[in-house]
Order: structure tokens, then C-alpha cells, then sequence
């Protein structure tokens, strides 16, 4: 009987503060089990990398690529936060020094091949010749894809595809899915042919993993909470026999010595990176979340002028702190660290009315938002340009709303993904405008100001 493990990690999302501790773990439980004879393979399923912390975004991710190749990964798949969160030049170096594979078998150039950086699966060899098929996938968000010159395939039909030719050569099929929990439980219920999945994106947490049909889908929540660890045992004629699943708690890891130290050199050697220069302020910009201000209706103003539109909206909330004196990218990354889109919508001035009136609502300012591409806490109160409010009645560039109109409408894409006006928004068109981020827009004001 051959016992193979699998180690896990996903949606770590930049939390570099929980990676001396995991590191060190890892390497030590691999060590433990080759000292066994066992094998063992490590695996990440994407959303390693998040530019709200410093040193991901001043190295742009490579910075977070050589911390795992320093822990001897052997695949990784792509999270969205890697795939449509980074310019299409920065993706496309990410993996230059990767000593590990990236598997992904959805993603290709815009003339149909893959990257060079790229396998749909690999077929890894055991020590007893038991083959290991894995494939990747990630999640389907072809528009924003297309928009930074990728393209990205319906995940299904591609596994389709590949589980073919797996089938024949391997005798073990893992699937690494940034997919989410559901289209997990979907493919292990037409797919009983994989393994095991290795899910992430939708950050679940599987304590002991989760049998559905013959698969076992593991899952290790977000953040670096926890580890996950599956073994597999396989007998002499290559099938499996059995299969089991944990996850190893964070808070239960020893710490390492210096990890504090090991944490804060993260977080330095990023903001030494990211200290240059955007301008000098003569009157501090000032945040809060409930009250308009003079930085809201800047950011405000840089959405629209950025979109060109007749109006622009924010929410308050995505500002995190004031700006005074010397500001640099630093700052603008510690203040605004959302990897959220300017986003352009079409909507008549009854639509729009209808859009208005519901951010005036008096819990919504109020309201916790998690996911979305939000960094902050609190939605906060909502400020606009181009928009006016006299006697009750609606004025756009100081010219009574015409429910007939149709006007051009900036907005962060946050509010564009079905979570929020309801009403209006999920039907209409979206002109996203990547790959810029709020804080880019933010920078871009300062400087022409300057």
C-alpha cells in the first residue's frame, strides 16, 4: 500500500503575516513524511497573491512567487486576484522564476495558446510508479479576461476536454479548481472519474473534506486560517482504496522564532519600494466614512473626469484614512488598497433616479461589506459628481433630471456585480476600465493638480 500526500493552501490573498508560521510548517510536515517514505506534493489553488499588502504590490506579485518557491511547491493554479487583477504584462512575467508548474487549463493567449508559463496538466511520477494526474481551472470571468488581452474558456468544456487524454495516462486525477464550492460539487457529481478537487475561491472552509459521489473535495478556507492535507492510499494495482482529508488550524502552528521580525520585513521591504513621490499636499485630504469630505468628492471627481461622463458615484467607505504633506504610493495604496475598477453604465434619468434614491437609504451607509474587491469595513455615505440636490429635486450638471435622458454613469465596479440596485443594474451593460484602480485614478488627480 502507497500512501501519497497532499498539502494545500488557497485564497492566502497576500496575508503575509501568517506565512512564516505556514512555511515553516509545511517544510517540516514534508520532511517528516519523506523521511517516512511517504510522497508528498504541494499544491496552491490560486489567490496567492492580493495587491492590498505593500511588498505584493511593489513587486507586483514576484515578490510572493520566490516565497513559494522557497517552500518547494510543486503546482499552483491562477486566482482571479492573479488573473484579472494584474496588467497583462505583469501576469504574463509573474511565473518567470517559478521553480514550480502552473496549471491552468482555461486560460490562453488571445490567438488561442496557451502561455508560455502555461500546462493544461501535468502527469507527476511516483517513487512506486503510481502516475498523478493534475489539471487546473479558474474562474470564468471571460469579459474582464478579454479586456486585458486574454482569453478564458468555459471551465467545464475544458475539463471535458483534458479528462480524456488524464484518464489514459494517469492513475490518480486531482483537480486544482478556483472555481467555487458549487461548480466543486457539480463536477464531483458528473466527474466521478477525478480523485480529488482541491477547491478555493469561494473561501470554504472543509474541515475533514467533503465525499460527494466517489470525489473528495478539500478546502482551506482564506487568509492562511488553515492548511489543508489529504492522503490518499493506493494499492499495488494503482487504484485507490481510501482517501481522508484534514485541515491544520493556524492558531494551533507553533510560531517560528522572529516571526514577528520575519512579518514586518514584508512589510518594509514593500513601503521602501513604494516611497516615491506623488506630490505635496498644502491642505490635508480628510476621510470619513459618514460625512462627505473634501477627499471623497476628489476621489469622486477623478472617477468621473478619469470615464469622461455626465456623473459620478462613490461610497465614502473606500477611502481608509487622510493624506497631508509629502504623499507618495505608499500612502495611496495604505488609503484605497480595493483592487475595485472605474466602471461605466448607460442609464436613463428615471434609472438613474431610481439608482440615487436607494443609496440615500439610511442603513446602507452603514452596511459591512466583505468580498466584491472591498479592503475597507463600512459601505459609508454616498458622494457624487455632477449630481445635484435642490428642493428635492434631481440635477444633473445643474440641469433638472430628464427621465427620458440617457446618461453616462461612472461608478466603482463593486457596485456592478448583482449585489446592490438591484433594480437596474444587473441588466445593463458594463464598460469596465482596466487594468487602473481606484487608486490609480486617485494618483493621476493628485499629479495633474500638481
Amino acid at each position: 500500500m502507497e500512501k501519497i500526500h497532499i498539502f494545500h493552501t488557497n485564497d492566502f490573498h497576500s496575508h503575509l503575516e501568517h506565512w512564516p508560521r505556514i512555511q515553516g510548517f509545511l517544510k517540516e510536515q514534508r520532511e517528516y513524511y519523506q523521511s517516512k517514505g511517504d510522497e508528498n506534493f504541494l499544491f496552491d489553488i490560486g489567490d496567492f497573491i492580493d495587491r492590498w499588502h505593500p511588498y505584493t504590490e511593489a513587486t507586483k506579485g514576484r515578490g510572493n512567487i520566490e516565497l513559494l518557491n522557497q517552500c518547494g511547491y510543486t503546482a499552483v493554479t491562477i486566482g482571479n486576484n492573479e488573473g484579472v487583477n494584474l496588467p497583462h504584462h505583469d501576469l504574463d512575467h509573474l511565473y518567470d522564476e517559478a521553480k514550480f508548474d502552473v496549471l491552468n487549463a482555461n486560460l490562453y493567449k488571445a490567438n488561442g495558446d496557451f502561455p508560455d508559463w502555461v500546462k493544461p496538466y501535468k502527469i507527476y511520477y511516483t517513487n512506486q510508479g503510481t502516475r498523478i494526474g493534475v489539471l487546473g481551472l479558474t474562474a470564468y470571468f471571460n469579459h474582464l479576461y478579454n479586456l486585458l488581452g486574454w482569453e478564458i474558456t468555459e471551465p467545464i468544456s475544458e475539463l471535458e476536454k483534458w479528462l480524456e487524454p488524464l484518464r489514459k495516462e494517469a492513475d490518480v486525477i486531482i483537480l486544482l479548481s478556483h472555481l467555487g464550492i458549487t461548480d466543486d460539487e457539480k463536477i464531483a457529481a458528473h466527474f466521478p472519474e477525478i480523485d480529488v478537487i482541491l477547491g478555493a475561491h469561494t473561501h470554504h472552509v472543509l474541515e475533514k473534506g467533503k465525499v460527494v459521489d466517489q470525489t473528495l473535495i478539500g478546502a482551506a478556507g482564506k487568509f492562511g486560517h488553515f492548511v489543508g492535507h489529504m492522503t490518499i492510499h493506493v494499492n499495488k494495482e494503482k487504484v485507490v482504496t481510501k482517501k481522508e482529508a484534514i485541515l491544520y488550524d493556524f492558531m494551533e502552528i507553533p510560531a517560528p522564532q522572529k516571526e514577528e521580525e520575519q512579518i514586518n520585513d514584508f512589510l518594509e521591504k514593500g513601503k521602501e519600494l513604494l516611497n516615491q513621490q506623488v506630490t505635496i499636499l498644502q491642505e490635508p485630504l480628510l476621510s470619513d466614512p459618514f460625512h462627505e469630505t473634501n477627499f471623497s468628492r476628489l476621489l469622486c471627481k477623478a472617477l468621473r473626469d478619469w470615464c469622461q461622463t455626465d456623473c459620478a458615484m462613490i461610497n465614502a467607505g473606500l477611502l481608509l484614512g487622510s493624506l497631508s504633506g509629502v504623499v507618495t504610493i505608499y500612502d495611496l495604496l495604505h488609503i484605497c488598497p480595493h483592487p475595485i475598477n472605474p466602471c461605466i453604465v448607460k442609464v436613463t434619468g428615471e434609472e438613474l433616479e431610481k439608482i440615487i434614491l436607494e443609496t440615500k437609504g439610511e442603513e446602507l451607509p452603514y452596511r459591512e461589506i466583505k468580498g466584491l474587491g472591498f479592503r475597507g469595513t463600512v459601505l459609508g455615505v454616498f458622494v457624487y459628481e455632477g449630481i445635484q440636490f435642490e428642493n428635492d429635486r434631481i440635477l444633473i450638471n445643474q440641469t433638472v433630471l430628464d427621465y427620458e435622458k440617457t446618461y453616462t454613469f461612472a461608478l466603482p465596479d463593486m457596485f456592478t456585480f448583482g449585489h446592490f440596485f438591484k433594480e437596474v443594474l444587473p441588466h445593463k451593460h458594463k464598460e469596465y476600465l482596466l487594468p487602473e484602480f481606484l487608486r490609480d485614478l486617485l494618483k493621476w488627480e493628485l499629479e495633474n493638480q500638481q
